[in-house]
């Protein structure tokens, strides 16, 4: 077992894996858009929301239940240590190579979703953090950094290009891991045990939970009214369903993607090499310093550690993280907003299926937008790439509390299709931000140490992370309890009193215990009641706009690193020996 050991490092240090002459370099990126795509189905992790908000209901949130907000800072937790292991793991990878840090990476991801199946069998939230968050997150920053200094060195006469090719997976990782998901899900579900139609059943209601007697004892139950049916994992009845039965089929997915993953990431990784010292594309020049300069491309290199005293970095910084912020809160709730804007006033389209197809489309246009505008950054310059994101992403996120009001006002497709489309550009720019970054950073700081900058830049992703996701639940969270509130005051007490079991002066316990909703309040509003479930991220996307207008600024405040930082020739030497 030792030997067997021994060998394994030997293959993936870094001495072991430098290219042969005649070797094509176009065999790299294959290997880098795999642990992309496998590391990047994060970017689903909204279809994994509902499951793990009805872990004891199955059909229905049970008073138990994790609630979104709870189950949105697992993503958040994932996002902070994909940032804090990029920013370590960028200088051990020009150390140890691509190979060794893309291994690694494949054992935290896939590992990951093991310690979080274990915590979704228990119930133990805490267990999901540290496997999916934690662990998983490590993976997702190991595998995030490992192409993208090899590529752009395989790549330099195209570095635009070369980082769209590396991160291109990340953002069409969706694409795969939302139908896995799904087709997991409802492998492993089981529904729970039906006990009939609300009328049929003897419902109690104790400190705002739902109970029937069974046996002699009383038992806890969820409901399904008609506006909930929708929202089922798998589609059944309207009824009364018993907690604690049924399986959500989400600990079986995390299971099986685990396995998966670790398998596709691990031979990748054995598939990286990189290119010997001094090897350039053949044919290709390095382009003179005038023309370099118009595009701020530096002809000169900066330190890693350097880089932190500069205030390029630091621009940069805030341009990535507020770009990313802007959009991450927005992928981490994407299956429930688009359920919650046009779920209740477009319900003949905007069910289940169209909801986890929106994330597949969401994968599809952040994966795009990745090639489109790293490529597109090397005909019009870093700067004027990001100038473009942001003036036009303010737009866009604007455009969105206005089609949710119109739709609520007038239900008509037309406002859909104005959101998907507004949303879908705004992903090929968040895409786009990420994809561009590294080349941004080879032209500010030279490519010597490209990776291990990038790694500490990604720290701007972790706080992006944390932000985004905290601001829309957090913000939801207030728009869901005023809309209930208000709600409530326009419904009759008696008709209140028949539905919950209870009197509207115990409205915050029934919240609390889940069993108020505003999907099941409609269903007892008088005609005419407008449902506020479309305007619940209105105050979201303002927002995110406003943050995009203080990243134009930074953007606008970017220009050359001062020759202070530059290496010296007798450093570079010192380097390469």
């Amino acid at each position: 077992m030792p030997g067997f050991i021994e060998k394994i490092i030997h293959n993936l240090a870094k001495e072991h894996i430098i290219a042969k002459p005649g070797f094509n370099r176009w065999l790299v990126p294959p290997a880098s858009i795999a642990i992309h795509l496998c590391i990047g189905s994060v970017y689903a992790w909204s279809i994994f929301n509902l499951p793990l908000t009805k872990a004891i209901g199955v059909v229905a949130p049970a008073p138990g239940d994790w609630d979104l907000q709870q189950v949105l800072w697992i993503f958040s937790v994932a996002i902070v240590f994909l940032g804090l292991s990029a920013a370590f793991a960028g200088k051990w990878l020009e150390k140890v190579g691509p190979r060794m840090v893309g291994f690694v990476a494949a054992c935290c991801w896939g590992g990951g979703f093991l310690v979080g199946g274990a915590g979704i069998l228990t119930h133990q939230l805490w267990l999901i953090y540290l496997g999916y968050g934690v662990i998983g997150g490590c993976g997702l920053g190991l595998g995030y950094v490992s192409p993208v200094s090899t590529l752009i060195r395989w790549f330099p006469d195209r570095r635009g290009m070369a980082t769209g090719m590396a991160i291109m997976g990340f953002g069409g990782g969706a694409m795969i891991g939302a139908p896995s998901i799904n087709y997991f899900l409802k492998l492993f579900y089981e529904a729970p045990q039906y006990l009939g139609a609300v009328d049929a059943v003897n419902l109690v209601t104790d400190a705002g939970r739902r109970m029937v007697e069974i046996g002699g004892k009383l038992q806890e139950v969820v409901i399904v009214g008609a506006n909930e049916v929708g929202r089922m994992i798998v589609p059944g009845p309207e009824g009364v369903y018993l907690a604690g039965t049924g399986d959500t089929g989400v600990a079986g997915a995390f299971f099986s993607l685990g396995l998966i993953y670790f398998v596709v990431m691990t031979i990748a990784a054995f598939s990286y090499r990189i290119p010997a010292k001094g090897w350039t594309p053949e044919g290709w020049t390095p382009p003179d310093e005038s023309a370099a300069a118009k595009k701020m491309i530096t002809q000169n290199h900066v330190d890693i550690d350097q880089a932190l005293k500069t205030p390029q970095f630091y621009f940069l910084w805030v341009v990535l993280c507020f770009n990313v912020t802007a959009g991450i809160g927005v992928i981490g709730v994407a299956k429930t907003m688009m359920t919650d804007i046009f779920g209740s006033t477009l319900p003949w389209i905007v069910d289940a299926g169209f909801a986890s197809f929106y994330v597949i489309m969401i994968s599809a246009f952040n994966m795009v937008g990745r090639f489109f505008w790293a490529s597109m950054s090397d005909y019009i310059g870093r700067k004027m790439t990001y100038y473009i994101f942001f003036g036009l992403g303010i737009l866009l996120y604007l455009s969105i509390p206005y089609s949710a009001q119109a739709v609520s006002a007038s239900p008509q497709v037309m406002w859909l299709v104005t959101f998907y489309g507004a949303t879908m550009v705004i992903f090929t720019m968040y895409g786009g931000g990420f994809a561009t970054i590294p080349a941004y950073l080879a032209d500010i700081f030279g490519t010597k140490f490209v990776g291990g900058i990038h790694g500490r830049l990604l720290t701007a992703w972790s706080t992006a992370g944390v932000l985004g996701p905290a601001a829309i639940g957090y913000l939801r969270s207030q728009s869901v309890t005023a809309a209930i509130h208000d709600l409530a005051g326009k419904a009759s007490p008696e008709a209140f009193q028949a539905a919950f079991g209870a009197g509207i002066d115990q409205l915050d316990s029934l919240i609390k215990a889940k069993t108020v909703t505003v999907s099941n309040l409609m269903e007892i509003m008088p005609a005419g009641t407008i449902d506020p479930s479309s305007s619940l991220y209105d105050t979201t996307m303002y927002c995110m706009a406003a943050l995009l207008a203080i990243a134009f600024v930074a953007n606008y405040l970017i220009g050359p690193v001062h020759e202070k930082h530059h290496m010296t020739a007798e450093e570079l030497e010192d380097e390469m020996t």
